[in-house]
């Protein structure tokens, strides 16, 4: 079901044509980066957190990590992951799979500045053999309402 309204939404956004979905895995950055061919780093990972009960997801590079520091400071307090059997529920779709695509309303989306180092990035597309495709521009557009943020460590 997450697939289909992960489709549903790029299909309104005009980018039905950039799901890719690859015969092996793509559940982790690792899977997904062999799945497609690229570095883990053009995965844009999504991470999906609670800040004051609520969901938020944030979109990372493939291999950056949360920057606790930074985090609170943006947020205002310590980045707590959402239980992985809460996140289905909470955000629409399931670990694995967890995209900014048809996701419930109202759940904010941010950018990390990590992603910035790639041209095109493959977000999940709500399953765990599936991603899509999209240069910045496209990924910004898709989106829509998002704000872009630096929450994550600096790597070389």
């Amino acid at each position: 079901m997450s697939f289909e309204k992960a489709v549903s939404y790029l299909k309104q956004k005009g980018y039905e044509s950039r799901i890719l979905v690859p015969e092996d895995s793509t559940a982790t950055v690792d899977l997904a980066a062999r799945a497609i061919g690229t570095d883990p780093g053009a995965i844009a990972k999504t991470m999906s957190l609670l800040v004051d009960g609520k969901p938020l997801l944030i979109l990372t590079e493939g291999t950056a990590r949360i920057d606790n520091h930074k985090f609170k400071e943006t947020f205002h307090t310590k980045a707590k992951m959402i239980p992985a059997d809460q996140v289905e529920e909470l955000v629409g779709h399931a670990p694995g799979g967890i995209c900014p695509f048809g996701i419930h309303e109202g759940i904010p989306v941010c950018l990390d500045k990590s992603i910035r180092k790639h041209d095109t990035v493959y977000p999940a597309a709500g399953d765990d053999h599936s991603c899509v495709r999209l240069t910045l521009e496209e990924l910004e557009d898709v989106i829509g309402n998002f704000q872009w943020v630096d929450v994550c460590k600096e790597t070389a």
